[in-house]
């Protein structure tokens, strides 16, 4: 489909125009439809659509977001990590915006993002400044890091994730789903430990690897630290050299 809208939207993107780019889409649902829109996103560049959607979040309401399927979107948000945001702000606006907008199935947007390559980092990125909650959550139903939730649940051990599948995994009750609809991470983190097991699974595993590397990181800083430390001390308790050439120091004031 070589429609000028999708021309004209991919050369305003390419501008930097992206309000602009987002307006020529929207116009295109206005004038053919909203499903010659989404037809029409088909053939849009992964890359150009995430340009689109990331500049929309809850705040600033985008058609594109709103009719985007599960699978365009699956395809643009693992291209997120092009942008290097280290605090993944960016990436759960948009996730949220799009997953949670009214009449979707956000557990169909998270099945999605995980079948595609690099869903699962994707997932965890998204996740990964909540990972000890994250955590406690699967062991305890509770995001309290200071409750141990319900006795009756399962409470988790490190080998039953090895082991998580829709099959050996319970159903939480519609109160508990109640409880966590935040609409952003505790509600994402809900549907993937009760409605996709094993997604959930293949994400903590990652969540845990990525807080190993920090914990390492973190003793090796402080060692590093100590070192300097140590030998500052060293210098300081170090007698000061002087001068016992009492003559010398003499002949050179005469002088």
């Amino acid at each position: 489909m070589n429609l000028p809208a999708l021309i004209e939207a991919q050369s305003l993107i390419m501008a930097g125009d992206i309000a602009g780019a987002e307006h020529a889409l929207a116009t295109l649902a206005e004038t053919q439809g909203d499903q010659a829109l989404v037809a029409a996103l088909d053939d849009f560049p992964a890359k150009d659509l995430l340009a689109i959607i990331r500049e929309f979040d809850a705040s600033k309401e985008s058609l594109v977001n709103l009719l985007v399927t599960p699978e365009q979107f699956a395809q643009a948000v693992v291209l997120e990590k092009r942008y290097a945001d280290l605090t993944h702000e960016q990436l759960r606006g948009m996730i949220n915006s799009v997953i949670f907008r009214d009449g979707a199935d956000a557990a169909e947007f998270l099945y999605e993002i995980a079948e595609v390559e690099g869903g699962y980092d994707a997932l965890a990125d998204y996740l990964q400044d909540r990972t000890q909650m994250v955590e406690h959550f699967y062991r305890y139903a509770t995001f309290d890091l200071y409750e141990y939730g319900d006795e009756a649940k399962t409470q988790a051990i490190d080998d039953d994730l090895l082991s998580l599948t829709r099959d050996t995994e319970t159903k939480a009750s519609a109160v508990d789903r109640a409880s966590v609809e935040d609409h952003d991470w505790m509600e994402v983190t809900y549907l993937l430990r009760y409605e996709l097991p094993e997604i959930f699974r293949e994400v903590l595993l990652k969540l845990r690897a990525r807080y190993q590397v920090y914990l390492r990181n973190l003793q090796n800083d402080e060692f590093a630290e100590s070192q300097v430390s140590d030998e500052s001390d060293e210098e300081e308790s170090m007698p000061k050299k002087h001068n016992d050439d009492g003559d010398d120091d003499d002949e050179e004031s005469a002088l």
